[in-house]
C-alpha cells in the first residue's frame, strides 16, 4: 500500500485528499519506484482545476525521484536499486510508491541528490527544450535578446542560468522587486517588474527598438498581446503555459501585420515522447547541473500531507524557484 494524493472531481486545493492505494508489480515496460521526493508544477494545478480535463478519480503529480524497487520485462536501462528521477505521464507522483512506464524514467547521477532530482526534471527538461529546440528562424546566437516571463519561477530561474551560459541576453519579467532581483542574481541580463512598469516599452528600450527574437511565455492571457509586440520581424512567440488563463483566440492575419511572426504552443511531453529523446535531453540537463552552469533552487518544501497549502502558495504566486513535496 502507498499513501497518495487523489481528487474525485475538479476544483480547488480542498479537492486533494490523502488516500491509501494498492501498488502491484510492474508489467512489461514498467518500473516500481519508491519516492524520496516529489516535484510540484503548475501543470498539477491545471489538472486539478479542470483546465486540463482528465478522467476521475485522478492521482496527481508529474515529477519525482527515488529508488527503483522492481522492473518489468523489456526494461533494460534501469534495475532494482538504481537512483532515478523523471517527468512523465500519466500523473500520479504525489505518493510514496508507484508503478509507472519506464520510458521517461532516467538514472539519476550520484552527484545529484534526491531533492534536486525531484525538483529539476519537468522544469529543467522544459528549459532545455525551450532554449535548445524551440528556436526562432535562424536560431539563437550569443548576444541575442530573448524575453522570458515568470523569470523567478522554477522554469524561469533554470532558464536564466542556462541562457547566460549560452551567451544570450535574457530579459526576465516578474511580479515583485524581490523576484526581479533573484532572476538577475541567477543570470538575467535585464529584469522588468511588470507590477510597476509596462514590459513592452521597457523591452523596446533595452533592445534599441528592435525587439527580441523569441518570447518564452508560461503566463498566457495577461502577457499575450504585448508579448507579440515585443517580437522583431520573423520572431517566435513560444507559449508553454497559462498561469493567468489561456490567451484569447486571435486571427492569424495579425501575425503578418506584426512582422510575419511565428507562434507555437509547446509541451514537454511532445519532446520526451521517446526513450531516446528523453535520455538525450536529460543527459544535457544533468551535465548543466553537475557542471555548475545551472543550480536548482528549492525555495519551498512541504510534507505530502500539506499539499493543499503548497497548491495555494503556487497559485497565489508566493513561490520562487522550485517546490517539492517531502515524504
Amino acid at each position: 500500500m502507498s499513501r497518495a494524493v487523489r481528487i474525485d472531481q475538479h476544483g480547488g486545493p480542498e479537492q486533494m485528499k490523502i488516500v491509501d492505494v494498492s501498488v502491484g508489480e510492474p508489467g512489461p515496460g514498467e518500473i516500481r519506484i519508491r519516492h524520496k521526493a516529489v516535484g510540484l508544477n503548475f501543470i498539477d494545478v491545471y489538472q486539478r482545476s479542470g483546465l486540463y480535463q482528465l478522467p476521475m478519480p485522478l492521482l496527481l503529480g508529474m515529477e519525482g525521484s527515488g529508488v527503483i524497487e522492481a522492473v518489468g520485462a523489456g526494461v533494460a536501462h534501469l534495475k532494482a536499486g538504481d537512483r532515478a528521477a523523471y517527468a512523465s505521464h500519466p500523473p500520479g507522483s504525489y505518493c510514496e510508491v508507484r508503478v509507472m512506464p519506464a520510458k521517461c524514467v532516467c538514472k539519476l547521477p550520484d552527484a545529484i541528490d534526491f531533492d534536486t532530482g525531484a525538483a529539476m526534471m519537468l522544469k529543467g527538461l522544459t528549459a532545455q527544450y525551450l532554449l535548445k529546440k524551440t528556436l526562432p528562424q535562424g536560431g539563437l546566437n550569443k548576444g541575442d535578446f530573448v524575453l522570458f516571463h515568470a523569470a523567478a519561477g522554477g522554469v524561469g530561474l533554470i532558464a536564466c542560468q542556462w541562457a547566460k551560459a549560452l551567451g544570450l541576453q535574457l530579459i526576465g519579467t516578474a511580479g515583485s522587486d524581490e523576484k526581479c532581483a533573484l532572476a538577475r542574481e541567477l543570470g538575467a541580463a535585464h529584469v522588468v517588474n511588470y507590477s510597476k512598469e509596462d514590459f513592452l516599452p521597457r523591452v523596446k528600450e533595452i533592445t534599441g527598438g528592435k525587439g527580441v527574437k523569441v518570447v518564452y511565455d508560461s503566463v498566457g492571457k495577461d502577457t499575450w498581446d504585448k508579448s507579440l509586440d515585443c517580437l522583431q520581424p520573423f520572431g517566435l512567440m513560444a507559449s508553454f503555459g497559462n498561469s493567468s488563463g489561456p490567451p484569447a483566440p486571435f486571427a492569424p492575419g495579425i501575425l503578418g501585420n506584426k512582422g510575419s511572426i511565428y507562434v507555437t504552443r509547446q509541451t514537454v511531453f511532445s519532446h520526451i515522447a521517446t526513450r531516446e529523446s528523453t535520455q538525450a535531453m536529460a543527459d544535457d540537463l544533468f551535465e548543466a547541473v553537475t557542471s555548475g552552469k545551472v543550480r536548482i533552487r528549492i525555495d519551498q518544501r512541504y510534507p505530502l500531507d500539506q499539499v493543499q497549502e503548497a497548491h495555494r502558495a503556487l497559485e497565489a504566486r508566493k513561490t520562487t524557484g522550485c517546490t517539492i513535496l517531502t515524504l
